[in-house]
């Protein structure tokens, strides 16, 4: 199936702009003392939390396990409407997305969107800031998906679920409505 969507919100990026995200975090846990020569940039605590978009020499791509997690999580979701056992399982085993790389058409993000994000810990509530990179709506992406042969999972099951992304979309924030889209084509 060759699919086309278009964004109706802007879809923010995922990934981490911090290239030693790892490494940060890890060097954050020692118990030593810090210098003053070791204190964090401003531009370093910045970019600690901040997500885009991966990128290559072709621009910028999201990779296929995106779509294929947002399939999973419309199949969680509609389960008991679809009525199909395991179907989250059955989606992981008999469903592909190609190809591997989908890329966006652009070298660069749109904008960025400042957000706080809040959590209940073991300490109370708690407040972080969230930035992100975003592609603006209207986007046009294009991916293909792959289906083994099975008696349950049909193209009409991955059109329900595809269906499911004018409410839930593609991306980070998805229950504040970011990255919704509209299948525009299906081949």
């Amino acid at each position: 199936m060759k699919v086309k969507i278009k964004l109706t919100t802007e879809m923010l990026g995922t990934v981490t702009k911090d290239p030693e995200v790892y490494k940060t975090y890890i060097e954050s846990k020692k118990p030593e003392t810090v210098t003053e020569d070791e204190y964090l940039t401003v531009e370093k605590i910045e970019e600690k939390g901040w997500t885009g978009f991966h990128q290559d020499e072709g621009g910028m791509f999201i990779y296929e396990y995106m779509v294929k997690g947002f399939l999973k999580a419309a199949g969680n979701v509609l389960k008991d409407i679809i009525k199909i056992k395991a179907l989250r399982s059955k989606i992981d085993d008999y469903v592909f997305i190609k190809p591997r790389k989908i890329y966006l058409g652009q070298s660069k993000a749109d904008g960025v969107i400042e957000r706080p994000l809040r959590c209940m810990t073991m300490q109370g509530p708690r407040v972080t800031l969230a930035r992100s990179d975003y592609i603006k709506a209207g986007k046009e992406i294009e991916f293909e998906i792959i289906l083994i042969h099975h008696k349950e999972i049909k193209e009409e099951i991955i059109l329900t679920l595809l269906k499911h992304g004018e409410l839930m979309g593609l991306g980070q924030f998805r229950n504040g409505g970011y990255g919704r889209f509209e299948v525009i084509s299906v081949e």
